[in-house]
């Protein structure tokens, strides 16, 4: 017996929905003993059969349920502390002990209990268990109790269920153990750390590299139990079959997953305390290795025949590339016509290997370790023949037009590429002097832009296919020719509305002058430069616009069934257009009519006399005399016969006539309004002929007195102004003889505004001063000889125009 004065049980609680297991530990029947220090882990839920229905006094019944079983040793105390994995108030654990020494059919009621709510009760955390500071024996359901009741007084041989119940919550818990009672204690796995318990074995049952063998676990047996006795053992798949010990192993088992792990099960037969250990089950795949890439090569006149998918594979190349640095020494490999003969080891291909399947064969391999054949595995690799390449000879004739006839020029050797791979895709061309350096990758000519050493000259083609890097070798010959073809000139006024010197030509405008008297059926390409044309590079568009403004140089080239006859010069010249103003405006007046105005041709920074002109009026000189608005227009052209047309708007304009003047008077803000007629642009002043001018025809805020109204047209062709009256009273005068405000008189009145107007001023009390003569200088202050005195006066004022105005106003001394 082991003493333990604190023993620490893990038992792991997990809910799987559709889930059951027979035997599970809840019911009593079912129940799982504790002893010493095992660790029990169950995969249980639910309630079983419900056995705690009026059995206790904590008012609850299982919800999911977990019974143990404890016998204790000794003499002395039991408690416990509950500590569920979660920490949340809201987990809340309950449990019910019975005994001593009951049996399950007739358990009785239950000598503590707890069934708290730790939520409810308010507590700080959800541990629940028995202990040595509480009093009461039962407590719960909801907020009632601490969750914590007296721990047992026990004997030796007493043996007692508990129950623990989860109503709310899912998680795993803990159970430690307190009090000075001893419980018995379990087997143990006498192998120890030094004995390794784990099985490997080879995959040597068809289907082979499925991962599974046919292990015999009882080798363990003896390893695990060593001299113990009153022990059995039983394996299992899970730690909860395990622990509920159920659903036992054969002893000849085969794996159902590659690792696996295995359960042992060690059981006191007397006490029925068990341990549970474990070990795992491995399958060995054989070797580690990287599976190999496709072995490719060319066909080959090796077997005497390059064109029949087949060759020599040296097998063993591959080797490193299986072995991945691995020690060749502890790994064998092998090649194998079939999977069946790999995986028996059976009729290894010799190497070099022949294929004999055309083209591409897959093949076995085996790599298998060196010291346990059996433990193998099998791949497969493909032997690939690529076919060579089409490598067709050819003829390039170039033409000698750099003004040496020796019979050398510059070839463009990728000319000949369609006709020397039949335009098949992907391919690459090199070029050599000889076979051999064709052959062997020696030195290649540089470039596709070749200048021929002798006339003819047969150079090497390498021709590669880019996919598969297969090659075969043709002939290309070089010919130069001595033929020859017309210069010709294309010209254009640079009237594309873009003044720059470039233009869009037709370059097949030049066809036939290039072809003139040349034979039927030759060829026709245009070139920027001599060197394109020659090496037909870049071949430019029959729609072409020059790189060069005004005036450029391109290269005809003409063929003879891709043979070059002729290289010629065609000019390209764009001519500039006149420099003139394209649109004008001109101003007629019309009360200056018959005078005249001269428009013109409107040329920039050029002399008129170097250009044409063509008038609508008839006339050919560089400018007109016109008397009449409308719209005239001229072509003007230069010594290319290029033109422009140039438009001038000749506008009708006159002085304005006065149709009404508007005034507003003998207020605070008198206005003037005046409304003309006229085919002008109109502007106007008050008092002053040289302004300022305004815009507006109206005058706001207009001083009392006689002004002066100024029309101006804008276009130049004269003023007009007219006299304007604005009646108006001074607020003051002061009659001290300083020259200043010395009489009172009606403002804006003369012998041409008003002049029949009666004047009438008053005193304060209506007495009539002084009738005025509305042209003299008005109210000297007086009266009948004497001055008035500082004091306000009354005016009555009736106008000519039949209008009374009253008021007064201030005299000041």
């Amino acid at each position: 017996m082991k003493k333990l004065l604190k023993i620490l049980s893990l038992l792991s609680i997990l809910f799987i929905n559709h889930v059951s297991y027979a035997q599970e530990p809840t019911d009593c029947i079912d129940s799982v003993i504790i002893c010493g220090n095992s660790t029990i882990n169950l995969n249980v839920n639910g309630v079983g059969v419900q056995e705690l229905n009026n059995s206790n006094t904590c008012g609850s019944s299982e919800h999911n349920s977990i019974w143990l079983q404890v016998t204790l040793v000794t003499d002395g105390t039991l408690g416990f502390t509950l500590r569920p994995n979660s920490t949340a108030i809201q987990e809340d654990y309950d449990f019910f002990v019975f005994g001593p020494n009951v049996p399950c059919n007739n358990i009785g009621q239950a000598i503590r209990c707890s069934t708290t709510n730790p939520a409810a009760a308010g507590l700080s955390n959800n541990l629940t268990g028995m202990n040595d500071s509480s009093n009461d024996t039962s407590e719960g359901p909801g907020p009632d109790g601490n969750s914590f009741v007296r721990w047992l007084d026990v004997m030796a041989g007493d043996t007692y269920f508990i129950v623990i119940d989860r109503p709310i919550g899912n998680s795993g818990f803990t159970l430690e153990w307190t009090g000075t009672a001893e419980f018995s204690s379990p087997p143990v796995n006498q192998a120890g750390s030094g004995t390794p318990l784990d099985l490997e074995k080879c995959d040597t049952l068809t289907p082979f590299e499925d991962g599974l063998a046919s292990f015999n676990l009882d080798v363990n047996t003896p390893r695990i139990m060593g001299t113990q006795t009153d022990v059995s053992l039983s394996y299992h798949l899970t730690d909860s079959d395990a622990n509920i010990n159920i659903n036992p192993l054969p002893s000849t088992y085969t794996n159902i997953s590659n690792p696996q792990n295995i359960f042992v099960r060690i059981t006191n037969s007397i006490t029925g305390c068990f341990e549970i250990v474990d070990f795992s089950l491995t399958v060995n795949l054989g070797p580690n290795y990287a599976p190999p890439t496709p072995y490719i090569l060319c066909d080959s006149t090796v077997d005497g025949n390059n064109n029949n998918g087949q060759t020599f594979f040296d097998l063993n190349s591959k080797n490193p590339e299986i072995l991945q640095g691995q020690d060749s020494s502890s790994i064998n490999i092998s090649y194998h016509a079939s999977k069946a003969s790999a995986e028996m080891s059976t009729n290894p291909l010799s190497s070099p290997y022949y294929n004999v399947d055309p083209n591409q064969q897959q093949i076995f391999v085996r790599i298998e370790d060196a010291f346990n054949p059996n433990c193998r595995s099998i791949s497969t690799l493909d032997l690939v023949v690529n076919p060579l390449p089409d490598a067709f000879d050819a003829t390039l004739i170039q033409c000698d037009e750099d003004g040496t006839p020796d019979g050398k020029t510059i070839f463009n050797l990728a000319q000949a590429k369609d006709v020397i791979t039949g335009r098949a895709p992907n391919r690459s061309l090199s070029y050599y002097f000889s076979y051999t350096n064709a052959e062997n990758n020696l030195n290649e000519i540089s470039g596709t832009s070749f200048e021929n050493l002798t006339n003819p000259q047969l150079l090497w083609v390498k021709v590669t296919n880019d996919l598969t890097s297969c090659f075969s070798i043709g002939q290309l010959n070089l010919e130069v020719s001595s033929t020859s073809a017309n210069n010709a000139v294309l010209e254009h006024c640079d009237n594309d509305g873009n003044e720059d010197g470039y233009y869009d030509f037709n370059l097949s405008d030049a066809d036939d002058t290039v072809l003139n008297n040349l034979p039927n059926g030759l060829s026709l390409f245009y070139y920027e430069t001599y060197d394109d044309a020659l090496l037909e590079n870049n071949p430019l568009p029959n729609i072409f616009m020059n790189t060069i403004p005004y005036s450029q140089t391109i290269y005809a080239r003409v063929e003879n069934t891709n043979a070059c006859y002729g290289i010629s010069e065609v000019n390209l010249t764009v001519f500039r257009m006149p420099n003139i103003v394209l649109e004008d405006e001109a101003i007629y007046c019309l009360n200056k009519f018959p005078e005249k105005i001269t428009i013109t041709g409107g040329i920039i920074d050029d002399n008129p006399t170097n250009y044409t002109y063509a008038w609508s009026t008839g006339e050919n000189t560089s400018e007109i005399m016109i008397d009449a608005p409308g719209t005239y227009t001229v072509r003007v052209s230069n010594s290319n016969n290029c033109f422009k047309d140039r438009t001038i708007h000749v506008l009708p304009s006159n002085i304005a006539t006065i149709t009404d003047i508007n005034i507003t008077d003998a207020t605070q803000n008198n206005t003037i309004e005046v409304l003309v007629s006229g085919e002008g642009d109109y502007e106007y002043a008050l008092d002053n002929s040289h302004g300022p001018y305004q815009d507006s025809t109206t005058f706001n805020n207009v001083p009392a007195g006689l002004h002066i109204l100024y029309i101006r047209d804008i276009n130049g062709c004269g003023i007009i102004q007219e006299d304007v009256s604005v009646i108006g009273f001074p607020k003051y005068f002061t009659p001290n003889n300083d020259g200043f405000n010395d009489h009172w008189q009606v403002l804006g009145i003369n012998s041409q505004f008003q002049p029949k107007t009666t004047i009438y001023i008053f005193d304060r009390m209506g007495k009539l001063l002084k009738e005025l003569n509305p042209l003299s200088n008005g109210w000297d202050g007086n009266f009948i000889g004497k001055p008035m005195p500082t004091n306000d006066y009354w005016f009555s004022v009736t106008l000519q125009d039949g209008r009374v105005l009253k008021g007064h106003f201030s005299l000041k001394r």
